[in-house]
């Protein structure tokens, strides 16, 4: 490393195991901080409470690092370090213990369950193949209906019944909510009714505590975790994790904060701590330290945890050279491992816009795809205001925003850029940059935005408007989303920011299945249309071009066809019908006979009836894909 000066660290000419904190041997274990204080080591026999066992100071090695070497099997012991700013597990602690305080001492290959070795990836060809369901694990199996083991634990996604349900929806990779440990749920409490996402990092690189069946034991969250992806790669299931590298639940107590102080926060030019996160503080991934601890975390996770995707928080807060260098150092691994995450920020950053990972800039990101909000908005009206409606609630003017979103937010002759919502020039170099959703865990989930957005709306029409919205995600060109249990028609009970709601509202009712069963089938029928037919997943803007056209169709109707077997489809032409106007419309197509594969909320690939002439009509409230050989 160079040197340090004035307490900022600069980055060393080769960075290898610059964050290896820890490295355990059956006779010794090396400490290592890098830090401009001096620090001091601390061993504990607990993972919280207690004298420390043994205190070393740790010898300076020069630039700004700081080491030491306890000799004798540590395995099973606690430390922390302290730079006179207060104690912690330092930056890249691997295992803790309870709530996360202090680092733990583990063989970590001890933590892998039986087959780990083994274990592989799912095959997956491009971004496009990818159906990714959004996934909270209290939510998922919290809920007694669910009839599953394990509830709100990493292991209830290894319960024979909910890989079989994940299959039998069709989803291949399950995004879950930050799995990281977090900082809001006291794990020695957890017989108290506690609730969040876990935007609230603290310990980056260690599975969160509440989720596993015992947070006093720093191996039980590892192997916990690890049999979670094992199970679900079994099933072709790809694991996703959404990562908070934006911001720390706070500034003063944050590991980062307590090694260099203000090094991994961007100031204003005032000297105030900028808040673009808008939870009190960002990081600056633009300082070389924080871009290496990025590039470190990102892969650490994908080789010991078999990570295969990545959902970042906020990305508009991170700087393009970082997000492009994550990139490129997962392309070294894996290039299919999918990278994505939010084209905004929740406030001003400290740092240039033009320099930043946003929606707008996403053309400048190789490889790494955003959220479209101006398809989600044109689908059920804009975020600022819950009780607007969009293209679903028969808003006026709706249809180029959404048209956008088909074609994957790439430039498209028939799309008249003017006309879309938010964007005024394409942002997307390939469709598979672009994120297609309706709904996610932030906001309101689908039928509660539905009921704000529509004053009187009943039952049959919003079931008909829930399907209608998913059809428009899942024959787009982009990366399809869903948010889990929309496929059971969920609710939130109308809560916009559940983050800490409780149980009664985030949970999944999974007695819905038994009453909407109509819904699930439809779901899964999409999914399985989807991944049948290549012609949904052309994967290259020029494919989407040549092949995907807008016809005429009046208002309230976004109707589009899939020609000449786009992308080797065994089906010559695809034509898809969305009508959001409460009357059935009649839409005018090429002559031929064509074989109705969707309508009236049903999806059933080898045929709902045929069309023979120049008219499709299409139900109010609904979609219609018919195709012809």
């Amino acid at each position: 490393m160079t040197g340090c000066i004035m307490g900022v660290l600069s980055l060393p000419m080769s960075a290898q195991g610059i964050f290896n904190e820890m490295s355990f041997a059956a006779d010794k274990t090396v400490f290592r901080l890098n830090s401009p204080y001096k620090t001091t080591l601390r061993i504990y026999k607990d993972g919280e409470g207690g004298k420390p066992m043994k205190t070393v100071k740790m010898k300076s090695k020069g630039d700004g690092v700081w080491e030491a070497v306890v000799k004798g099997n540590l395995n099973g012991l606690f430390y922390t370090f302290d730079t006179g700013n207060g104690e912690c597990p330092g930056l890249f602690a691997k295992a803790v213990g309870v709530n996360g305080n202090r680092g733990a001492v583990v063989n970590m290959p001890s933590t892998d369950p039986e087959g780990w070795n083994e274990d592989r990836r799912p095959a997956l060809a491009s971004p496009a193949d990818l159906v990714i369901y959004e996934l909270h694990h209290r939510d998922f199996s919290i809920d007694p209906s669910s009839g599953l083991g394990n509830k709100g634990k990493f292991l209830a996604l290894t319960d024979p019944k909910a890989i079989e349900y994940l299959k039998r929806l069709g989803v291949n990779a399950i995004h879950i909510l930050p799995s990281f440990d977090y900082a809001s749920v006291d794990e020695t409490r957890l017989d108290t009714p506690q609730y969040n996402w876990g935007y609230d990092p603290k310990n980056y690189n260690v599975p969160e505590g509440s989720y596993s069946t015992d947070p006093y034991s720093p191996t039980v969250r590892i192997k916990e975790f690890k049999q979670m992806v094992q199970a679900l790669h079994r099933a072709g299931i790809r694991v996703i994790l959404d990562v908070v590298y934006n911001h720390t639940f706070d500034i003063k107590n944050s590991n980062f904060q307590r090694v260099n102080p203000d090094y991994y926060y961007r100031k204003t030019a005032d000297g105030k701590y900028s808040d673009g996160s808008g939870c009190g503080n960002e990081t600056a991934s633009e300082k070389a330290l924080m871009r290496e601890y990025m590039l470190e975390s990102v892969k650490y996770w994908v080789n010991e945890y078999h990570i295969d995707g990545f959902r970042f928080d906020l990305m508009g807060v991170h700087d393009i050279v970082t997000m492009n260098d994550i990139r490129a150092a997962v392309d070294q691994i894996d290039p299919s491992i999918y990278i994505y995450g939010e084209g905004w920020s929740a406030g001003s950053c400290a740092y240039p816009t033009d320099k930043l990972a946003m929606k707008a800039n996403t053309r400048q990101l190789n490889g790494i795809g955003a959220f479209c909000d101006d398809m989600r908005d044109a689908l059920r009206g804009p975020f600022s205001d819950d009780h607007k409606g969009g293209f679903l609630a028969g808003m006026p003017d709706m249809e180029e925003s959404l048209k956008f979103g088909i074609v994957g937010a790439i430039s498209h002759p028939q799309i008249d850029m003017t006309r879309v919502n938010y964007s005024k020039e394409a942002w997307t170099n390939s469709p598979t940059q672009m994120v297609s959703y309706v709904s996610c865990h932030d906001d309101l989930c689908l039928t509660d935005r539905l009921r704000s957005s529509i004053p009187g709306i009943t039952e049959d029409e919003l079931i008909r408007l829930d399907l209608l919205a998913q059809t428009a995600v899942l024959t787009s060109q982009g990366v399809p989303f869903i948010l889990c249990g929309e496929e059971m028609l969920r609710d939130k009970k109308g809560v916009h920011n559940s983050f800490k709601s409780p149980d009664s509202i985030n949970h999944l009712d999974w007695n819905n299945l038994k009453r909407y069963p109509q819904v699930f089938n439809y779901y899964s029928g999409l999914i399985a249309l989807r991944k049948s037919h290549p012609a949904f997943r052309l994967a290259n803007a020029d494919l989407v071009r040549k092949h995907l056209s807008f016809l005429d169709a009046p208002k309230g109707v976004v109707a589009f066809s899939l020609n000449d077997n786009a992308g080797g489809d065994s089906w010559r032409d695809i034509i898809v019908f969305l009508n959001a106007n409460k009357q059935p419309t009649d839409i005018n197509v090429p002559e031929g006979e064509y074989t109705v594969v969707v309508d009236n909320g049903k999806v059933d690939v080898n045929g709902l009836g045929s069309i023979t002439g120049q008219k499709a009509t299409v139900g109010g409230q609904q979609a219609m894909v018919i195709y012809r050989k």
